[in-house]
Protein backbone atom coordinates (compact mmCIF):
# COMPACT_ATOMS: atom_id res chain seq x y z
CA UNK A 1 0.00 0.00 0.00
CA UNK A 2 1.38 3.41 -1.00
CA UNK A 3 1.95 6.08 1.61
CA UNK A 4 -0.59 8.90 1.28
CA UNK A 5 0.60 11.92 3.25
CA UNK A 6 -1.65 14.28 5.18
CA UNK A 7 -0.89 17.87 4.23
CA UNK A 8 -2.30 20.86 6.10
CA UNK A 9 -2.54 23.99 3.93
CA UNK A 10 -3.06 27.33 5.68
CA UNK A 11 -4.52 29.69 3.03
CA UNK A 12 -5.13 33.40 3.27
CA UNK A 13 -8.71 34.33 2.50
CA UNK A 14 -7.99 36.90 -0.16
CA UNK A 15 -5.51 35.21 -2.47
CA UNK A 16 -4.49 31.59 -1.98
CA UNK A 17 -7.92 30.43 -0.77
CA UNK A 18 -9.48 32.21 -3.75
CA UNK A 19 -6.97 30.42 -6.01
CA UNK A 20 -7.97 27.07 -4.46
CA UNK A 21 -11.62 27.97 -5.01
CA UNK A 22 -10.91 28.91 -8.63
CA UNK A 23 -9.12 25.59 -9.13
CA UNK A 24 -12.26 23.85 -7.91
CA UNK A 25 -14.54 25.96 -10.10
CA UNK A 26 -12.35 25.11 -13.11
CA UNK A 27 -12.41 21.42 -12.13
CA UNK A 28 -8.62 21.32 -11.93
CA UNK A 29 -7.30 18.14 -10.35
CA UNK A 30 -5.06 18.27 -7.30
CA UNK A 31 -4.28 15.69 -4.61
CA UNK A 32 -7.13 14.69 -2.35
CA UNK A 33 -4.97 14.47 0.75
CA UNK A 34 -4.66 18.19 1.45
CA UNK A 35 -6.71 19.84 4.15
CA UNK A 36 -7.21 23.55 3.60
CA UNK A 37 -7.56 25.83 6.60
CA UNK A 38 -8.86 29.25 5.61
CA UNK A 39 -7.45 32.23 7.50
CA UNK A 40 -7.86 35.93 6.91
CA UNK A 41 -4.09 36.37 6.45
CA UNK A 42 -0.97 34.21 6.21
CA UNK A 43 0.52 36.43 8.91
CA UNK A 44 -1.89 34.80 11.38
CA UNK A 45 -0.07 31.46 11.18
CA UNK A 46 2.07 31.20 14.27
CA UNK A 47 4.93 28.68 14.20
CA UNK A 48 3.16 26.82 17.02
CA UNK A 49 0.27 25.99 14.62
CA UNK A 50 2.71 24.29 12.25
CA UNK A 51 4.40 22.30 14.99
CA UNK A 52 1.01 21.30 16.45
CA UNK A 53 -0.15 20.06 13.05
CA UNK A 54 2.95 17.88 12.66
CA UNK A 55 2.76 16.54 16.20
CA UNK A 56 -0.91 15.65 15.68
CA UNK A 57 -0.41 13.57 12.55
CA UNK A 58 0.20 15.86 9.59
CA UNK A 59 3.11 14.84 7.37
CA UNK A 60 3.59 18.31 5.91
CA UNK A 61 2.36 21.87 6.39
CA UNK A 62 2.07 24.71 3.90
CA UNK A 63 1.40 28.41 4.37
CA UNK A 64 0.08 30.10 1.23
CA UNK A 65 -0.44 33.85 1.11
CA UNK A 66 -0.71 36.89 -1.13
CA UNK A 67 2.32 37.94 -3.12
CA UNK A 68 4.73 40.13 -1.18
CA UNK A 69 3.59 43.73 -1.39
CA UNK A 70 -0.01 42.73 -2.13
CA UNK A 71 -1.25 41.73 1.35
CA UNK A 72 -4.74 42.99 2.19
CA UNK A 73 -3.43 43.63 5.71
CA UNK A 74 -0.36 45.58 4.50
CA UNK A 75 2.44 43.43 5.92
CA UNK A 76 0.91 40.14 7.04
CA UNK A 77 2.73 38.10 4.44
CA UNK A 78 6.03 39.70 5.48
CA UNK A 79 5.23 38.53 9.02
CA UNK A 80 4.68 35.01 7.66
CA UNK A 81 8.01 35.23 5.83
CA UNK A 82 9.82 36.34 9.00
CA UNK A 83 8.23 33.51 10.98
CA UNK A 84 9.28 30.92 8.40
CA UNK A 85 12.88 31.19 9.64
CA UNK A 86 11.67 30.32 13.13
CA UNK A 87 9.66 27.40 11.73
CA UNK A 88 12.75 25.94 10.05
CA UNK A 89 14.66 26.15 13.35
CA UNK A 90 11.81 24.51 15.26
CA UNK A 91 11.56 21.71 12.71
CA UNK A 92 15.24 20.98 13.18
CA UNK A 93 14.94 21.15 16.98
CA UNK A 94 12.08 18.65 16.95
CA UNK A 95 13.70 16.27 14.45
CA UNK A 96 11.58 17.05 11.37
CA UNK A 97 13.01 17.62 7.92
CA UNK A 98 12.64 21.25 6.82
CA UNK A 99 11.06 20.01 3.57
CA UNK A 100 7.92 19.22 5.60
CA UNK A 101 7.18 22.96 5.59
CA UNK A 102 6.58 25.14 2.55
CA UNK A 103 5.74 28.84 2.21
CA UNK A 104 4.48 30.21 -1.13
CA UNK A 105 2.80 33.30 -2.56
CA UNK A 106 -0.22 32.74 -4.79
CA UNK A 107 -2.64 35.36 -6.14
CA UNK A 108 -6.38 34.81 -6.45
CA UNK A 109 -6.09 34.22 -10.21
CA UNK A 110 -3.27 31.65 -10.01
CA UNK A 111 -5.30 28.45 -9.72
CA UNK A 112 -2.71 26.65 -11.84
CA UNK A 113 0.07 27.72 -9.46
CA UNK A 114 -2.01 26.54 -6.48
CA UNK A 115 -2.39 23.10 -8.07
CA UNK A 116 1.32 22.98 -8.97
CA UNK A 117 2.54 24.01 -5.50
CA UNK A 118 0.21 21.68 -3.60
CA UNK A 119 0.94 18.74 -5.93
CA UNK A 120 4.67 19.34 -5.59
CA UNK A 121 4.41 19.33 -1.80
CA UNK A 122 2.48 16.05 -1.78
CA UNK A 123 5.07 14.44 -4.06
CA UNK A 124 7.94 15.72 -1.91
CA UNK A 125 6.36 14.37 1.28
CA UNK A 126 5.65 11.00 -0.37
CA UNK A 127 9.42 10.68 -0.97
CA UNK A 128 10.20 11.63 2.64
CA UNK A 129 7.70 9.21 4.14
CA UNK A 130 5.57 9.71 7.25
CA UNK A 131 6.55 12.43 9.71
CA UNK A 132 8.37 11.03 12.68
CA UNK A 133 8.59 7.67 10.97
Amino acid sequence: MDFEPKIIVFCCNWCSYAAADLAGINRMQYPHNVWIIRLMCSGMVHPEFIMDALSQGADGVMVLGCHLGECHYRDGNYRALDRSDMVVELLEDFGYEQERFHLAWISSQEADKFVEVVSGMVNRIKKLGPAGG
